[in-house]
């Protein structure tokens, strides 16, 4: 948790989520680290179950990125796949996510600049 200007507590991580074109896109704001991975990993699995397996993550709003937020979205994108449903990960900014290019999974995650790529993508 954070602390706001006028000294309330603000979470660290904020999750909204939206449908477009049938896709589950989940939008992601803040840290995703050890202090935030169940709220995480609980909001996925949330929507996995209420959506079904098409699952687009926005990952521009993050500011930070650790390997365990990593394994949760590897993870969530094997159930989708697994499921016959379509993943994508949007808006990935190198600074912030350097986690997915030291372990070599940018270039085996589905990665998109937007979300209009992603749903190109999956026709």
């Amino acid at each position: 948790m954070t602390v706001s200007e006028n000294g309330e507590r603000a979470s660290a991580l904020t999750l909204t989520s939206a449908l477009a074109d049938g896709v589950n896109v989940i939008r992601v704001t803040g840290l995703l680290d050890a202090t935030t991975r169940d709220q995480f990993a609980d909001y996925l699995s949330a929507e996995f179950d209420e959506h079904g397996p098409d699952m687009a993550l926005d990952l521009a709003g993050v500011t930070f990125m650790d390997s365990r937020a990593l394994g949760l979205i590897v993870h969530h994108w094997q159930l989708s796949t697994g499921a016959g449903g379509k993943f994508a990960l949007i808006g990935v900014e190198y600074a912030k996510t350097k986690v997915m290019w030291i372990t070599g999974l940018a270039q085996r995650l589905p990665l998109y600049d937007t979300i209009d790529d992603a749903l190109a993508a999956f026709g």
